[in-house]
């Protein structure tokens, strides 16, 4: 059926395409693309930090550097390790790191450094003398001498080796560790360096600890001075030359290079244990107590440290004060912040001053069971010395009189014990 005049129809009628629309259609699209691609990266975020460029190298290399010069060794590692980063394939940037942790007493850091050089370059000299003076310094002398010697195979002229290995021979021999040419291979090979290179620090470093371990104490100061004149920022050094120093007995010269040591190096009791027994010897005891609690807190795990300041409790009769810390140095015990402190065993040198001084401040304080206990032990452990055995026996003399007098303390000052050992 056909409706005529309906708007209505069966068949679909189709529409003409506009192709003008079509133009601007794709003009459009066109102008979408561009802008997303081209104009809305240029666009910059506000909400987003600002991009900066990539720092060359030699700018953290500059800025160590002059860190380095004022002694800020912290901050001038921290530059140098940015170098790095910023150029991982410069072995030089690892040299100057290894030797600043050298200075600082990061030895193990120090060894990883030069290694980090050797891998760039196995048969660097300087690597090789840096990580066997670090690794000797660490404790490892025969390591150490040996790469070292490594390193004067490569350069037979490199005269910081030669240094360095006349200071780890004197280690060696100060634990014992040496043999009958040890002293001898030190002497030449501190004058080895003398020879390449007489006026650089690493030199009269070396050669100053020559002339410290054969007495020379005078001869060895010159040395330390000159080489704190080319570098006064190595808190050893000043150490080193402190103990010289207090040999000569310019006791108060002594007092200020430690002084020094410990400013440089503030978390190092060594400095203020040395002013402490310094003071000590000097018999001002007030002050030797100061500076022996402040290393204690510097290392509250070091018994050794505990025996110092008993020691210096006894010189000033401070007893029971004397026991307290010389119970935890031999027998072991906690910390004031409760960490576990190893006692020491017993044995001859620094270790039995600490035992029969113990049993003396038992026996001075009434304690007179663990007193002799100890003073039996201490003559057969330590029969080979005599003044161990004598104070051993002054110890039983002094519990004996206590017990004729009913228990009565017997003041035994007048013991004579030995002054304590000034220096390590």
């Amino acid at each position: 059926m056909y409706l005529k005049g309906s708007k209505f129809s069966m068949q679909k009628r189709r529409r003409r395409i506009n192709p003008f629309r079509i133009i601007l259609l794709l003009v459009i699209v066109a102008a979408l693309v561009y802008f997303d691609r081209m104009v809305i990266p240029a666009i910059p975020n506000m909400f987003q930090a600002t991009p900066t460029a990539t720092r060359p190298a030699e700018s953290y290399v500059t800025e160590a550097e002059a860190l380095e010069g004022e002694g800020k060794y912290a901050m001038a590692i921290s530059s140098y390790k940015e170098a790095v980063q910023a150029d991982p394939r410069n072995p030089v940037n690892f040299l100057a790191l290894a030797r600043l942790n050298v200075y600082t007493g990061n030895y193990a850091q120090a060894v990883t450094d030069a290694e980090n050089a050797l891998l760039l370059n196995p048969n660097n000299d300087e690597a090789l003398a840096l990580r066997g003076f670090a690794i000797g310094l660490a404790g490892d002398y025969l390591r150490g001498v040996g790469s070292l010697e490594e390193a004067l195979t490569v350069n037979g002229n490199n005269a910081a080796a030669y240094a360095y290995l006349a200071e780890l021979y004197v280690y060696m021999l100060q634990v014992n560790q040496g043999d009958l040419t040890t002293m001898d291979k030190a002497i030449a090979a501190s004058k080895s360096a003398i020879s390449l290179a007489p006026n650089t620090l690493e030199t009269h470093r070396g050669r100053g600890f020559v002339l410290e371990y054969t007495a020379n104490f005078e001869e060895a100061a010159a040395e330390f001075e000159a080489a704190i004149a080319i570098n006064p920022n190595i808190a050893d050094l000043h150490l080193a030359l402190g103990r010289n120093y207090f040999y000569l007995q310019e006791y108060d010269q002594s007092i200020t290079e430690f002084n020094k040591a410990n400013a440089l190096n503030p978390k190092d009791p060594t400095p203020e244990s040395l002013i402490a027994r310094t003071y000590q010897m000097n018999g001002d005891y007030a002050k030797a107590i100061q500076y022996a609690q402040a290393a204690l807190m510097d290392n509250p795990v070091d018994p050794y440290l505990y025996g110092n300041l008993g020691l210096v409790y006894w010189k000033n009769k401070q007893y029971l004060d004397s026991v307290d810390m010389l119970r935890i140095a031999v027998r072991g015990g906690v910390s004031a912040d409760g960490q576990t402190v190893n006692g020491l065993p017993m044995d001859y040198g620094k270790v039995e001053q600490f035992y029969y001084t113990y049993a003396l401040a038992l026996a001075n304080t009434q304690q007179c069971g663990e007193a002799i206990q100890l003073a039996q032990a201490i003559q057969t452990g330590l029969r080979n010395d005599d003044i161990a055995v004598y104070n051993a026996q002054e110890t039983i003399n002094i519990c004996e009189l206590q017990a004729k007098q009913g228990g009565g303390l017997v003041d035994s000052t007048e013991t004579p014990t030995p002054e304590p050992t000034p220096l390590p």
